[in-house]
């Protein structure tokens, strides 16, 4: 999949609003060529521009900065995934450690002991369960 630059971006919203570079330019105050080196990523407009070169296209500047593809979405998104099996092994150790000292310290009752430990066997039943791709 083509990554999705700044570029990319200024083409494709200039393309669906039907605007040429050179009408682009005359609405950004700048030469076709200006408009045709951002499109090509060979340079960038003047951060003050930014605010109405998005609102020439309807979108927030935020949209406009972003040049993510899906590709790295997902790929982001499996990280955060890989971090689920961690967090809830964390989880199982700090209720196993924070119910082994408060019983030792003779601050937890029984029945609070038995929930933490649960909680925390709880927590690493969810590790075993396998991944599911997309």
């Amino acid at each position: 999949m083509e990554k999705q630059t700044f570029g990319n971006k200024i083409a494709a919203l200039r393309r669906e609003k039907g605007m040429t570079q050179l009408e682009l330019a005359e609405k950004m105050g700048v030469t076709d060529k200006a408009v045709s080196k951002w499109e090509r990523d060979l340079s960038f407009p003047d951060v003050g521009a930014l605010p109405r070169l998005a609102g020439l296209f309807g979108v927030s500047v935020d949209d406009l900065m972003q040049g993510r593809t899906q590709e790295a979405e997902n790929t982001a998104g499996k990280k955060i995934q890989k971090l689920f099996p961690l967090i809830f092994k964390a989880v199982a150790l700090a209720m196993g450690v924070a119910t082994a000292t408060l019983s030792f310290l003779n601050r937890i009752d029984p029945n609070s002991a038995a929930g933490m430990l649960g909680i925390g066997l709880a927590c690493l039943a969810i590790t075993q369960f396998p991944e599911k791709d997309g």
